[in-house]
């Protein structure tokens, strides 16, 4: 039988084959997180353990991140031809060899062999958003895609929580900080020796990734999620489509696309730049490792007042607004209040926990986009989620920007590549959503 003849409409679905597909959905959300939230430490890790400058260590994100760019517009077409399903196995076989790639790169110690895995692991990742992205949109009442959306997120930034603890506790030993200090004025034979064995501690980890990815690859495609049909259009929607040749003939989408760039830009920023921030206000290194989780969890407690507030007290739009607006304003407050304060045990400056609240920020902000992105897209709406993921480049360019402005001016300093970020996401948040034409 044929793919689309398997295919269904995601309102013929029942009640509990539609908590069932959430569900699953929600388990692939907690891998993504998982896979992408472990770049929080290893950007500072391989920055000591290959011996790289703030540039050079976020190539970890860029080499992840650029994937997205390369393989989101060929996801689309391979998912049309092979189906949801087939893809997400696909994209998970991808990242097992992307992780299986960390094993000679740990044997060897090579930088750019590392930067391929985690670009292999970003390929799969691609085709696996491409497909569930759209998911979480169809599968329900379009004006509550931000509070599924919000489910998804919790999923994703647990696994982001949970990741960078447990990969510390994994490769890391009480005694690292005094290592650390060591490595840095050993030199010759003594210093290659000690940066091999501590880049080995990488390899025992990622190879039963791969295991565990490729075991994955199988439990979706067996598993009960159905495929969904989304060529058809109904009436309304064919009409209004009509005249459209191409998915570039919808600014919203194009738009969003950019928007999407900017806030992912700004999240992954917040995450994985500020370990190296509060190490540089003078914390240990094993005690600044626990801040990606402060961040993530401040995302998380967004999301959980996203699903008790949308739709009933406030709309997706309304909580979009408000995110965008308070992104600007912490980022404002992380460049211009600063001083010591002893804060949950930790005595750093105050702008470090301004960089914290941005991850409450950016909670509803990739809610709020999706829906109004792909809004009455009909036929176009994979090649459509395809360009959404395409701005997860953003990942990859923007850290890059922050470690460059990093190198030359101090880690703080370099937060005002955050201010563009933001005044793009209140203009699209305010107006350019509703741009259904490029005729003004």
């Amino acid at each position: 039988m044929k793919q689309q003849e398997r295919a269904v409409q995601a309102t013929s679905l029942s009640k509990r084959d539609t908590n069932i597909s959430i569900a699953i959905i929600g388990v692939l959300f907690f891998i993504f997180g998982f896979v992408t939230w472990i770049n929080a430490i290893l950007i500072p890790y391989f920055k000591i353990a290959c011996q790289l400058n703030n540039f050079q260590s976020y190539l970890v994100a860029f080499a992840f991140y650029i994937a997205y760019l390369v393989m989101s517009l060929p996801a689309a077409l391979l998912l049309k031809k092979i189906g949801f399903k087939n893809g997400m196995m696909l994209g998970f076989w991808v990242m097992a060899i992307g992780a299986v790639i960390f094993v000679p790169a740990g044997l060897t110690r090579t930088y750019g062999l590392f930067l391929a895995g985690l670009f292999t692991i970003g390929m799969g990742l691609a085709i696996l958003q491409t497909a569930a992205n759209p998911y979480i949109t169809i599968l329900g009442d379009k004006e509550r895609a931000a509070q599924r959306f919000s489910i998804m997120g919790i999923c994703n930034k647990l696994a982001g929580i949970i990741a960078p603890l447990l990969f510390a506790a994994v490769i890391l030993r009480p005694t690292d900080n005094e290592l650390f200090k060591e490595i840095a004025v050993m030199q010759g034979g003594e210093k290659e020796q000690a940066l091999d064995e501590l880049i080995a501690r990488v390899i025992a980890p990622y190879a039963l990734v791969s295991v565990v990815l490729l075991a994955l690859g199988f439990f979706v495609r067996y598993s009960p999620l159905p495929e969904i049909d989304t060529e058809s259009e109904n009436d309304k929607v064919a009409v209004t489509n009509s005249g459209k040749k191409s998915i570039l003939d919808f600014p919203h989408v194009v738009l969003g696309g950019i928007a999407i760039f900017f806030h992912v830009g700004s999240q992954v920023i917040a995450v994985d730049s500020i370990i190296s921030y509060v190490s540089e206000t003078g914390v240990p290194f094993l005690e600044a490792k626990v801040f990606p989780s402060y961040t993530l969890t401040a995302t998380i407690i967004g999301y959980l007042l996203g699903i008790s507030f949308i739709p009933k007290v406030l709309s997706q739009l309304s909580a979009l607004r408000i995110c965008t607006i308070l992104g600007l304003l912490f980022s404002l407050l992380v460049l211009l209040v600063h001083g010591k304060i002893q804060l949950l045990g930790h005595y750093t400056d105050v702008s470090v926990w301004f960089v914290v609240l941005l991850g409450f920020a950016n909670s509803m902000i990739w809610a709020g986009i999706w829906p109004l992105a792909l809004d009455n897209l009909g036929r176009f709406i994979k090649v459509g989620a395809s360009l959404l993921i395409m701005g997860l480049c953003g990942n990859a360019i923007m850290p890059l920007l922050y470690g460059f402005w990093a190198d030359g001016h101090g880690l703080r300093q370099a937060y005002w590549v955050l201010l563009p970020c933001y005044l793009y996401l209140i203009f699209y948040a305010f107006y350019g959503y509703r741009l259904k034409s490029w005729s003004f």
